[in-house]
């Protein structure tokens, strides 16, 4: 069969945290319900733990008949698929109150013969309908938004990537030519350095990479800028014994930082300075501190914050909202602190 010309919209309701998600929804309806000033007396506990069981077991089966049909309706036209989405749970709460009905008049319960069976099987499709149209909703603009900051974070890198690669490049391609004849080996260590740089580069927003890689990768940045520069930049590292050296984080995401650091803070001075890189664990989240002498900020660093939004942007995307990237200037220093949940 031929590919749909249109993407799929239909919520997965495969993944365990949306069954999760949909048994919370269904057992807020029976609160809520429970909760509503009727005449009659109250609900008993198992009443209510009756009701909960029949919600619980009728919103799980809606899920999971949706989770089957799901690649079916994502091939539809999407009116006819947003008809059959809501429909669906109708049916399998149509078919479920009845089994409900019989069962309970079979063995005379009592949970359902003060109701008409047509009033019983009626009220809990619309129920189902409540609860399925809630879920779809939800699901669908929580689906949109993430895939909204997944396309931003892609043009963030890409961004990112043409920002990094020009000026780069140049100076990179400049000092390997002052090299070239008077120190032939250090010049084919610069060239192995600089593509291994652009080999992150190219790969920025495919996979990620481990914490030991991106530090390896910071290191082959700065190696290429100290030649550059010289005396003028020192650099210092500190890093933990226990480091997670297999954390996974998006891939380019120390070497911009360190990056702004040279460009928007050593390069800037005369005398230079040194550029102070911290990685250390501290109660159960890994802390990266960079810290480097700078001038006052100015308007024209907007490429400076541009990688730090890309780069929490990512992060975000990655670990959620725990993960924090922060930044400020002080006393003549600037330092940026990235701050990840270990897990």
């Amino acid at each position: 069969m031929a590919a749909p010309d249109h993407p799929a919209w239909l919520p997965d309701f495969c993944r365990l945290p949306r069954l999760a998600a949909v048994c919370g929804i269904a057992e807020l309806v029976v609160l809520v319900i429970s909760l509503t000033p009727v005449r009659g007396e109250a609900w008993q506990p198992e009443e209510f733990l009756a009701a909960s069981a029949f919600a619980l077991w009728m919103a799980l089966s809606a899920a999971l008949a949706l989770c089957k049909a799901r690649p079916w309706i994502n091939r539809q036209p999407m009116p006819l698929g947003i008809l059959i989405a809501s429909v669906l749970p109708l049916l399998v709460a149509v078919v479920g109150a009845w089994l409900i009905r019989e069962v309970d008049v079979g063995l005379m319960l009592g949970y359902t013969q003060e109701a008409s069976g047509g009033y019983f099987i009626l009220s809990s499709a619309a129920l189902a309908g409540l609860i399925s149209t809630l879920a779809i909703r939800y699901f669908y603009v929580n689906d949109q938004w993430q895939a909204q900051v997944l396309a931003h974070s892609k043009a963030e890198v890409d961004a990112l990537q043409a920002r990094i690669r020009p000026h780069f490049l140049f100076n990179s391609m400049n000092t390997i030519a002052a090299l070239v004849r008077r120190d032939p080996a250090t010049a084919e260590r610069v060239v192995e350095d600089l593509s291994e740089l652009f080999r992150a580069a190219l790969g920025a927003g495919q996979g990620e990479a481990t914490l030991a890689e991106e530090i390896h990768l910071g290191q082959r940045y700065l190696a290429i800028e100290a030649l550059r520069l010289g005396d003028r930049l020192q650099v210092e590292w500190s890093i933990a014994a226990d480091m997670p050296r297999d954390l996974r984080l998006p891939r380019l995401t120390l070497q911009p930082l360190l990056e702004n650091a040279v460009l928007h803070g050593v390069g800037r001075l005369p005398k230079g300075g040194t550029i102070s890189i911290e990685v250390r664990v501290e109660a159960k989240m890994l802390r990266v501190c960079i810290r480097n002498p700078a001038l006052s900020p100015t308007p024209d660093d907007a490429g400076n914050r541009h990688a730090q939004e890309s780069i929490a942007l990512r992060l975000a995307h990655r670990f959620g909202p725990a993960a924090r990237l922060t930044h400020a200037w002080r006393d003549g220093y600037y330092q940026s602190d990235m701050l990840l949940p270990l897990p």
